[in-house]
């Protein structure tokens, strides 16, 4: 009977694959991932209409998936959810009882901004202090920033403000609120979702998937995962990074290749982390917003921010410039709150020099989109309205504001010690306006050919006609389940072959991710 003797060896295993690994985070392109994705799907479909197991089973998931990212501060996520969904019970009968509604979210955006604070500015903070001593005094090593923290936090103070104007009704019971917090397919990078459009969903006896529904997912996730495990991985590692930090030399050529390909790497980060998200939530009859719209085909400021990250720009619309009072206060403190709302948006995805001045960037663009809207009376709001000359030479104009910007958040992204990501922002303009000589392309082709590559035909990727999309989509949704099936393996495939090339050349895995809360 020694089929039957237990093996100590192989449990080992297996409970140390189950753990969460701080040195090997839960990623998109691990094989542990895909294989768990699959066996939820198989209790998917079996379940998916018993609304009350369903929202179990997904929101058991959902918590681990959590764990296997950030293990124990799955704890602060559920801490975050019990309390708001006891001060929304709270709103809602202060609500009843025609009494003010204040203090209680005052207390929930309190406590929010609070987490938001001790992960976000505890490290600029201390480092202010220990760079008043040569030696330092406090010996900080740096604060884990948990996975998502900026998005469950924000989602949460978003349900309790919209449980105070009347908007929505609490939940009745804590799981679905857990639910609504924890929902897999968006907790990494969003999209953030509207309670009053995502909680119908939660309730939904059942949940249905159309033949265009399945074809438009397959789509979503196959193109989101070229984008988010391929190009955004091997442009970051195989040349960006290294760019950045001067290990291609110090050419101007490389200095603003390397900016147009963190243009294009942190567009293909975050869209392709959306795509997978819309695409998988679709797959299970959940609909999330779509979140990125082309937004470097913007020929104005204020178009940009209605194609980049649409479900963030809205939050930040409604929840922090009208509560700053939006423009109904005349002109002049118009411009005021959206400048203040970009400020705060920089400082929201990290507190530093560079990260501020992003958001200054954008706060003054905004505002001077705006004056320009009131003073020149053939000014237009879009590139669809604009005479195709201007619109091309606008979007030109409007690509290289928000390049520059990225400039700024890479430099914070890649030195976030005090003082350290301004210096690098100073080094990249400074090789570009000393060091630039055109025949420098030649030597950057040779040593980075490949990234350079992938760079471009992401960018012309980016700028086909959109009705190109809709093309693809109606012919992956044609193909069937078999040529579905057969699309996303193909897809995998080369995901796992970027990967193992990536690991192989630099050791950083495809699908690794870079921005653990944007």
């Amino acid at each position: 009977m020694e089929f039957l003797q237990f093996d100590s060896g192989l449990w080992q295993r297996v409970v140390s694959l189950l753990k969460y690994d701080p040195a090997s985070p839960l990623t998109l392109a691990t094989g542990f991932f895909l294989f768990s994705l699959f066996v939820f799907a198989l209790g998917y479909v079996i379940i998916k209409r018993r609304p009350n197991l369903r929202t179990w089973y997904v929101t058991l998931f959902s918590l681990y998936f959590y764990y296997k990212l950030s293990g124990l501060y799955l704890l602060l996520l559920c801490g975050v959810a019990l309390s708001d969904f006891i001060i929304g019970k709270r709103v809602a009968r202060r609500l009843q009882e025609g009494r003010s509604t204040r203090g209680c979210v005052a207390l929930s955006v309190a406590i929010n901004v609070a987490i938001l604070a001790y992960f976000k500015a505890t490290g600029f903070f201390v480092g202010l202090i220990d760079n008043l001593y040569v030696d330092g005094v406090l010996n900080f090593e740096g604060v884990v920033v948990p996975a998502g923290v900026s998005f469950f936090v924000f989602q949460s103070i978003a349900y309790v403000v919209d449980i105070s104007r009347g908007t929505i009704k609490p939940l009745g019971r804590f799981v679905d609120y857990l639910f609504l917090l924890s929902f897999f397919p968006k907790m990494f990078l969003g999209p953030l979702v509207k309670a009053k459009d995502f909680i119908p969903q939660i309730e939904a006896r059942e949940v249905n998937v159309s033949r265009e529904d399945f074809g438009r997912a397959v789509t979503l996730i196959a193109g989101g995962l070229l984008k988010y495990a391929v190009i955004a991985s091997a442009l970051g590692a195989l040349f960006v990074n290294p760019a950045f930090n001067g290990e291609l030399g110090n050419s101007g050529v490389v200095a603003l290749l390397a900016i147009y390909g963190f243009t294009m790497q942190i567009y293909c980060d975050f869209s392709g982390y959306s795509d997978i998200a819309v695409g998988v939530a679709l797959m299970m009859g959940f609909r999330l917003p779509d979140n990125f719209d082309a937004p470097y085909k913007s020929a104005t400021i204020t178009e940009f921010w209605r194609r980049w990250h649409i479900s963030l720009s809205t939050w930040l619309k409604e929840y922090l410039y009208i509560a700053l009072g939006g423009n109904r206060r005349g002109s002049l403190r118009t411009y005021l709150n959206l400048f203040l709302t970009m400020v705060l948006g920089g400082l929201w995805h990290g507190v530093g020099i560079c990260y501020m001045a992003w958001g200054v960037l954008h706060g003054l663009a905004l505002a001077l989109h705006k004056v320009w809207l009131k003073i020149i009376p053939w000014a237009k709001k879009t590139g669809a309205e604009m005479h195709p000359i201007v619109r091309f030479a606008s979007t030109l104009i409007t690509l290289h504001i928000v390049a520059f910007g990225w400039l700024l958040f890479a430099s914070a992204q890649q030195r976030p010690a005090l003082g350290e990501d301004l210096a690098l922002c100073r080094d990249m303009i400074d090789r570009i306006a000393t060091n630039f000589h055109i025949a420098d392309i030649v030597p950057a082709l040779e040593t980075s050919g490949v990234a350079i590559a992938i760079m471009c035909l992401g960018y012309i990727l980016h700028y086909l006609p959109k009705r190109l999309n809709f093309k693809i989509q109606s012919l992956v949704t044609r193909s069937g389940f078999i040529g579905q099936w057969l699309l996303i393996v193909v897809v995998i495939w080369i995901v796992m072959q970027c990967s193992a090339m990536l690991v192989a050349e630099t050791g950083v895995a495809a699908g690794l991710p870079m921005y653990a809360d944007y």
